[in-house]
C-alpha cells in the first residue's frame, strides 16, 4: 500500500526466512525504482531478526500479541477460574455458539446488523488496512462461530488461518448491543476448542497495540515519537481502550506474548512514516480522521451531559 511516498507493508509472506529476506530485498529495491520508502507494520520475529542484522532500519514496538497451542486450550480453560465462570454466566443466560459456513455467515442479515450495532459503540470512526471492519464478504479461507441467544445473533467471531503457523488468528470479535457477559469469551473458547480438536498448532487474538507484556524493547525511539506515544497512551482511551483490550487477552493465560514492530527504512524512524501509516488506517488524511474522532466524542460527551 502507497501513502505519501511510503509503502506501507502488513506482516511478512508465508516463507522460509531466507525467502523473505530475498523478497524484502527486491521489495525494497522495486520501491526505490518508483521513488517511495517502504515501512513494515505488524512485522513479527522473521522480519525484526533480519532487519536488525542488516542494520540501517529503524525498528518501533507496537505492542504483542498473546499466543497459545489451541490443542493445550483445555488445560488452559482449567487454571482460568474467572473465564470460566463468564463462559458459565453466558450459559446461564442460554447463550449458544455454533460454527457457521462462510455462505451462511455472508449472506445473514443478523450478523450485518449485529456488525452495525458493534460499530456505533466504537470511539474511532471506521479504519481500515488491517482492521477492516466488514469481513462478511470476504469468508472463503474464514472460520466463523456465532453466538445465539433465543434465535437473536448476540455475538460473533471471525478467525482467519495462518498458513506458515498452522494455526488461526482471531481477526473479529463483535458484540451486539444485547451481548450479555460472557457472550466474548464463551466464543474464544468454542473456537479455541473446536480449531485445536482439528490439530491446530498455533492461535493468537492478535495485536494488543502498545502493550508492554512481551517483555522486548524496541529500538531507540526519537523523542517526538517516545511524546506521540506517551500521549496516546495517556489521553486515547477515549478514542480506542488500549488497557482494556490487553487485559482482556491477558485473562486467557496466553502462553507466550510476541512482541509486533514497525520497520522503517533509515535509521531512525521519521514522522512521515508515522503519517504515512496513520494514512494507511485512515484510507485518506490522518488529520481529517483525529477531527471527526474528537467532533465524535465531544458529541457523545454534549449527550450524555445533556
Amino acid at each position: 500500500m502507497c501513502h505519501a511516498g511510503t509503502r506501507i507493508v502488513a506482516g511478512a509472506p508465508v516463507c522460509t526466512a531466507e525467502r523473505i529476506d530475498a523478497v524484502a530485498e527486491e521489495f525494497g529495491a522495486d520501491a526505490a525504482r518508483a521513488g517511495h520508502r517502504v515501512c513494515y507494520f505488524g512485522a513479527g520475529a522473521r522480519l525484526e531478526a533480519i532487519f536488525s542484522a542488516r542494520g540501517g532500519h529503524a525498528l518501533v514496538l507496537l505492542g504483542a500479541q498473546p499466543v497459545w497451542d489451541p490443542r493445550e486450550w483445555p488445560s488452559v480453560m482449567a487454571r482460568r477460574a474467572s473465564v470460566r465462570a463468564q463462559v458459565h454466566r453466558a450459559r446461564n443466560k442460554s447463550v449458544a455458539v455454533a460454527e457457521w459456513s462462510a455462505a451462511r455467515a455472508g449472506s445473514s442479515a443478523e450478523l450485518r446488523r449485529c456488525l452495525t450495532e458493534w460499530l456505533a459503540s466504537r470511539g474511532l470512526p471506521t479504519l481500515h488496512f488491517m482492521v477492516e471492519p466488514d469481513t462478511l464478504g470476504r469468508l472463503a479461507d474464514r472460520r466463523v462461530f456465532v453466538a445465539e441467544r433465543g434465535g437473536r445473533v448476540v455475538a460473533f467471531l471471525i478467525a482467519s488461518p495462518v498458513p506458515a503457523r498452522e494455526g488461526w488468528l482471531v481477526e473479529q470479535l463483535v458484540r451486539g448491543r444485547d451481548a450479555p457477559n460472557g457472550a466474548a469469551e464463551l466464543l474464544v473458547d468454542a473456537a479455541m476448542r473446536t480449531v485445536g480438536a482439528s490439530g491446530s498448532r498455533y492461535a493468537t487474538l492478535g495485536l494488543s497495540p502498545l502493550s508492554r507484556r512481551s517483555g522486548v524493547r524496541g529500538g531507540p525511539e526519537p523523542l517526538w515519537l517516545a511524546m506521540t506515544l506517551r500521549w496516546v497512551r495517556a489521553h486515547g482511551r477515549r478514542f480506542y481502550n488500549f488497557e482494556g483490550l490487553d487485559a482482556f487477552k491477558s485473562k486467557f493465560a496466553p502462553m507466550a506474548w510476541e512482541p509486533i514492530y514497525a520497520i522503517g527504512a533509515g535509521p531512525r524512524f521519521r514522522p512521515r512514516e508515522l503519517y504515512a501509516i496513520a494514512g494507511a488506517f485512515s484510507r485518506g488524511s490522518p488529520v481529517t480522521l483525529v477531527a471527526r474522532a474528537l467532533a465524535a466524542a465531544a458529541w457523545r460527551e454534549l449527550a450524555r451531559r445533556g
